[in-house]
């Protein structure tokens, strides 16, 4: 069991991106009633995993972006998932040149949800960005997400209005998306991933989830904070493999689903009722002319053969229902960390806590 104020106690003494000693901030107005620091610190998270080919590009194409930005303060803080292909090796070097650079180097691969939400949760700054290191989500949104921060927006989300990606794949997504919208308890946002930016405020709300296993995207409308949609065009990746496969994006789906929505097991309850219906009515008009067609009419047995199928089928569907909210609560009751950490080398390169963001243990009241 973690206890919660020690943890906290750690986390205040030793953050874990720490930035230099800095002049005191002026506090602005932007005339709307909400106070931004000036200037701003600022952490773009960026999650690799296998990211070889991509890292270098991105880096100098986010120095050409926050070279035009000298209101903010920034630091990069990549988080490897464990990568084989020398990803890590690269990021080194790389943060051997520039001070602005921190590295987190996970244990194992963590997966595509728990690996980056850690690092949100450990990146320090006045608001943090994030965005994947496959270069399709343009880092060049960077100013007009700082502006929608600074004209008070607590969260500002990317939204696909495009993707270069198959016309197939993104048809998939958007059935996808649709089908989430109508059974979810709030209104959840299409096609958008996580690249947005958030502000500190937002994230330490996230943190009191103490969600081991979030739904950032679904997060980001279920919290109610004010925040702006700024649409963009996915290219497409030049370089490396997508890291997504079906069984990734099955694992996103049902997350979306079980997270957001008792309406699958409210469905599987109503379709057991009128099944059962259905099948008493059936049954006695089948009796009904079985009686009165007594010689003419043979029953056989395809009925009842289609009938075995039809309903062991709908069976196995509705026990999987069942099966995905109950390891959605295995997943909660278990609490494991969001990631834990090989190493941190580059700015502020201090650990917390064993390198390890666990979610507390401690009972809600």
């Amino acid at each position: 069991m973690t206890n919660l104020s020690s943890h906290d106690h750690a986390r205040d003494e030793t953050r874990a991106i720490d930035r230099p000693p800095r002049p005191d901030r002026a506090i602005v107005h932007d005339g709307s009633g909400t106070r931004r620091p000036h200037p701003a610190d600022v952490t773009i998270v960026l999650p690799c995993y296998n990211e070889v080919g991509n890292v270098v590009e991105l880096h100098n194409r986010l120095c050409r972006v926050v070279g035009d930005l000298p209101d903010y303060r920034f630091v990069f803080l990549f988080i490897d998932n464990a990568s084989t292909d020398g990803t890590v090796d690269l990021l080194r070097e790389i943060a051997g040149t520039d001070p602005r650079v921190a590295v987190i180097v996970n244990a194992r691969n963590f997966g595509h949800i728990r690996s980056p939400f850690h690092a949100l949760m450990e990146a320090s700054g006045d608001c943090v960005v994030m965005m994947c290191t496959d270069l399709q989500d343009p880092p060049e949104l960077l100013p007009d997400f700082l502006r929608a921060w600074q004209a008070g927006a607590e969260m500002v989300v990317g939204q696909k209005q495009s993707s270069a990606e198959s016309r197939t794949m993104w048809l998939a997504r958007t059935l996808f998306y649709r089908t989430a919208r109508l059974i979810a308890d709030v209104d959840l946002l299409e096609h958008v991933t996580g690249f947005g930016l958030y502000s500190r405020r937002a994230l330490e709300l996230m943190r009191s989830y103490e969600d081991p296993y979030p739904y950032l995207r679904g997060m980001v409308v279920d919290i109610g904070l004010p925040f702006t949609v700024i649409p963009y065009e996915q290219p497409l990746r030049h370089r490396g493999v997508t890291k997504n496969n079906f069984l990734t994006l099955y694992d996103m789906a049902m997350l979306g689903f079980t997270s957001h929505s008792r309406m699958p097991l409210r469905m599987a309850t109503m379709a057991g009722f009128l099944l059962a219906l259905t099948s008493l009515l059936v049954a006695m008009l089948f009796l009904v002319l079985k009686l009165a067609f007594w010689d003419v009419f043979p029953a056989g047995y395809a009925p009842a053969v289609i009938g075995v199928f039809f309903l062991g089928s709908l069976q196995v569907f509705l026990i999987g229902v069942l099966g995905e909210y109950v390891g959605a609560i295995l997943t909660q009751v278990r609490r494991r960390p969001w990631a834990v950490e090989l190493e941190r080398f580059g700015a502020g390169a201090a650990r917390t806590d064993a390198g390890e963001n666990v979610p507390s243990q401690e009972p809600r009241p």
